[in-house]
């Protein structure tokens, strides 16, 4: 079964600087992450990752979050998640990615804890 590739985009537009995920988060994800990262860098507030749009997130992917997660956390950046379906909020509690971030239920919320 081909996956879906994966593509971010930068979103500054609110109080946030979210990270917009789409497609499968695996090691093919990693280039991509990491310019997206980069182009969040400097941008306003906290960096809010947005997986509405993710398909599949594999071990891979989840080290790869963790190495966003590193990168913020060396910038003093807080990181916060929404989007997510009730599996990977499951699987972001087992492996505790959510000790440190924020997850949210949707965008709205997320925006609204950060005001």
């Amino acid at each position: 079964m081909p996956g879906t590739a994966f593509d971010a985009t930068i979103d500054r537009g609110g109080p946030d600087t979210v990270i917009e995920l789409h497609g499968d988060v695996n090691r093919a994800a990693q280039e991509g992450l990491a310019r997206a990262y980069d182009q969040a860098e400097g941008g306003p507030g906290r960096l809010l990752l947005d997986f509405v749009d993710v398909d599949y997130i594999n071990s891979t992917g989840i080290a790869l979050i963790v190495g966003v997660l590193a990168r913020a956390r060396a910038e003093g950046r807080d990181v916060g998640a929404f989007g997510l379906t009730e599996h990977y909020r499951e699987l972001f509690q087992i492996t505790r990615l959510s000790d440190f971030m924020t997850i949210y239920d949707d965008q709205r919320a997320a925006v609204a804890a950060g005001s």
